[in-house]
């Protein structure tokens, strides 16, 4: 969890959207739609934000 934490908090320095739309599908568990509507962009932005962000995460997390 610490892991998680520290590379949540440099997305947010890096691209704040995006750790929104982390702490909202995987904290929150908004689906895409409801996540869209609380941050006022669109679906597909989301879905894509989505797609980055975890790749990011992943890769942060995989560092040795």
């Amino acid at each position: 969890m610490l892991a998680l934490d520290n590379a949540l908090n440099e997305l947010t320095r890096f691209d704040p959207q995006q750790a929104q739309i982390v702490e909202l599908r995987f904290f929150g568990g908004l689906p895409i739609d409801e996540a869209s509507d609380v941050l006022g962009i669109s679906p597909a932005t989301v879905k894509r934000d989505w797609a980055t962000a975890r790749a990011w995460l992943f890769r942060e997390m995989n560092r040795v």
